[in-house]
């Protein structure tokens, strides 16, 4: 994708990194014997930790890179974001380290202890619309009717900077990784690490995969055309998104070197074996990348192949579904 336009350089995620310093140290890196078994075709796979960031996910780096980007008087006026949990946790944690205001819009119904997290942070959280995207349009209202800043998951470089820094780490941990398989939602981080590969590994291949319930930008990206959907029903709700981001699409389309979608029944299995494995509490979303290595096991063949555990913000109900095979 080397004439591709990406939404950031290198150079972002470098300033990115600079200011989330000492805030967020580097998250390990880690492999497994069982799960190099599991993959089999001889591949080794390699776990970096994002469920070990101070608000258990990845997206501790989008918040506090998108939010400390900003100036003063953008942060006094308060922040707005719309999620179904871990970018409103980012936002929230990095708002808290600055003292800004913060609303958090999250639809009916959101994981339970995602709200009690973001409201323990000091944010406002208002419960409205039936999924992510009908909660962006919430988050828009109040933005019109009150002022204040978007903190946008996705349509925002410093966000993707953020997300970039992961890849920047894996990379600079494990410079023989021959690939990457990361879940999209929104895909900051697979264009993050496409932004990354670009200019640090150019034969680095980055592999994208997404919930089948939720499968707008998987199936976007196969049509090569944006294809919204009337829903999204995932248990991965980080995964939960009904139509691809104008920041994001593009290059995902120039620069994936493929794309899958995997069951839910594929992601709790996933789940589950990451649970034995790694003796680390996962999410839904962050089994993902697992699923979708081994729906590609025969393409990775031989290769060294990182995955993300993107978070660990699982509630309670759903962890005990997945564990008795509910799911």
């Amino acid at each position: 994708m080397s004439g591709t336009q990406l939404p950031i350089g290198i150079d972002d995620v470098l300033a990115a990194r600079d200011r989330l310093g000492a805030a967020l140290p580097p998250t390990p890196l880690r492999s497994y014997a069982l799960l190099d078994e599991a993959a089999g075709h001889g591949i080794r796979v390699l776990v970096k930790h994002e469920n070990f960031q101070p608000t258990g996910s990845f997206k501790a780096r989008n918040g506090l890179a998108a939010v400390s980007a900003l100036s003063s008087e953008a942060r006094a006026r308060g922040l707005v974001a719309a999620t179904r949990g871990n970018h409103g946790l980012g936002v929230a944690w990095a708002a808290a380290r600055f003292g800004a205001p913060a609303t958090i819009c999250v639809p009916v119904g959101n994981n339970p202890e995602k709200n009690a997290g973001m409201r323990a942070l000091g944010a406002r959280v208002i419960e409205e619309g039936r999924d992510y995207d009908e909660a962006t349009q919430v988050a828009e209202r109040i933005l019109q009717a009150t002022g204040g800043t978007l903190v946008h998951s996705t349509n925002d470089p410093n966000v993707i900077a953020g997300a970039g820094t992961m890849a920047l780490e894996i990379l600079e941990q494990a410079p023989e990784v021959d690939a990457l398989v990361l879940a999209v939602g929104g895909g900051s981080q697979a264009v993050g690490a496409l932004t990354v590969a670009r200019a640090r590994k150019p034969a680095l291949e980055v592999y994208g995969v997404q919930a089948a319930g939720a499968s707008a930008t998987h199936d976007s990206w196969h049509a090569r055309r944006v294809i919204q959907k009337p829903s999204a029903d995932t248990f991965a709700d980080g995964l939960a998104t009904r139509m691809p981001y104008d920041l994001t699409f593009a290059p995902l389309c120039a620069g994936l070197k493929d794309f899958v979608a995997a069951t839910d029944a594929q992601i709790a299995e996933s789940l589950r074996l990451l649970l034995r494995v790694t003796h680390t509490l996962v999410e839904g979303a962050g089994a993902a990348g697992l699923a979708g290595l081994l729906l590609l096991r025969e393409k990775l063949a031989d290769k060294r192949v990182a995955i993300v555990i993107t978070g660990a913000n699982i509630d309670r109900q759903t962890l005990e579904r997945v564990i008795t095979g509910d799911i």
